[in-house]
C-alpha cells in the first residue's frame, strides 16, 4: 500500500520553538542587562498580560523540534519521522530541513498556520545560520511562481488559509477543532503553550512526540480536504485514514507518539440527519 521515497509529493510538517533568550535580552532589554533566562521570563510575562497567550514571535524563537510526514501523490503516508533525533539541536534541524525539501525535489509543503509561524521560524533560522536556500527565496521568478507567494498552492498549502479563505474568516477552534470534527485526536495532554517549560526541563524528546501528533492531526485534515475539493472521494479517504491506522499499528511498540495517538483515536462517520433537516 505505502511507496517509497522516490514518491514525495507532499511534507507534511509542524514546528515547535522555544525563546532565544539572549537574543531577546539585547533586542528587547539592552538597558536592563537581564540574563538569557531573565529576559525571557520577562517577554513571557508581558505576552500574557496582553495577548492572554506568551507565544514568542518567529523572530525571537529556535526551532527544537520539527516533525515530517512524507506523502506520495496519491495521498499515502510513506513515513513520519522527527529532525535531529535524539540531540534537536536548531541548527542541524533548520539544515535537515531545508536540505531534504531539495533532496525530495521540493514537494509542497502543508501545515496550519505555517505560513504566519512555522516557515518563518525555519527562514529565520535560515539566515541565523548561514544556510543558502534560493529555491526557496527565487524572488527573481514572476510572482505566481515564486515560492513563498501567498497563492502558490503547489509550493505550499496551509490549512488555515484555506479553511479561512486566506483570512477572511477566522478559524476558531484550529487545528484542533478540525481534527475534532473527523474523530482524529486533537490536542490530547500537551499543546504549544507548555512547550518552553517542558523544554527548560529537560522533556525535548516529549515534545518531539507531541509534536508527531500534530502533524498526524495535520494529514488527517489535509486528507479531508482533498475531499472537499474533489480530489478524493469519500470512500478513497477513508480507505487512506484504515491504512495508516494500520500503519501506525505496526509501529507503536517502538514509537511512543504513534501508541499515544492510537489511545486517543476516533472513527468518522457521517452525523446522523434529522427529519427536519432532511
Amino acid at each position: 500500500m505505502f511507496h517509497e521515497d522516490n514518491d514525495v509529493s507532499f511534507l507534511i510538517f509542524d514546528v515547535e520553538a522555544v525563546g532565544d533568550g539572549d537574543l531577546i535580552s539585547k533586542v528587547k532589554y539592552a538597558s536592563e542587562n537581564l540574563s538569557g533566562a531573565d529576559a525571557l521570563r520577562k517577554f513571557r510575562d508581558e505576552l500574557i498580560e496582553k495577548t492572554g497567550k506568551d507565544v514568542l514571535p518567529p523572530t525571537f524563537v529556535l526551532p527544537i523540534s520539527v516533525a515530517v510526514a512524507k506523502v506520495s501523490s496519491d495521498f499515502k503516508l510513506i513515513d513520519l519521522s522527527v529532525l535531529d533525533e535524539p540531540e534537536f539541536r536548531p541548527s542541524e534541524i533548520a539544515k535537515g530541513f531545508w536540505a531534504g525539501w531539495r533532496y525530495y525535489g521540493r514537494p509542497t509543503l502543508v501545515t496550519f498556520n505555517g505560513r504566519g509561524y512555522d516557515v518563518p521560524v525555519l527562514e529565520y533560522a535560515a539566515f541565523r545560520y548561514g544556510y543558502s536556500i534560493p529555491d526557496w527565496f527565487n524572488l527573481s521568478a514572476p510572482a505566481y511562481e515564486q515560492s513563498r507567494n501567498r497563492f502558490n498552492r503547489t509550493s505550499h498549502l496551509d490549512m488555515m488559509d484555506l479553511f479561512s479563505n486566506f483570512g477572511s474568516t477566522r478559524v476558531t477552534g484550529g487545528l484542533n477543532l478540525l481534527a475534532n470534527l473527523i474523530g482524529k485526536p486533537g490536542k490530547s495532554g500537551v499543546d504549544g503553550s507548555q512547550v518552553q517549560d517542558m523544554y527548560d526541563t529537560g522533556h525535548a524528546k516529549e515534545i518531539n512526540d507531541y509534536c508527531r501528533c500534530d502533524v498526524l492531526d495535520t494529514y488527517f485534515v489535509f486528507l479531508r480536504s482533498r475531499v472537499l475539493l474533489g480530489k478524493l472521494s469519500l470512500e478513497e479517504e477513508q480507505e487512506l485514514v484504515a491504512g495508516t491506522k494500520s500503519w501506525l499499528e505496526e509501529r507503536q511498540e517502538t514509537q511512543p507518539a504513534f501508541a499515544h495517538y492510537l489511545k486517543q483515536w476516533g472513527d468518522w462517520s457521517p452525523p446522523e440527519t434529522s427529519d427536519s433537516d432532511a
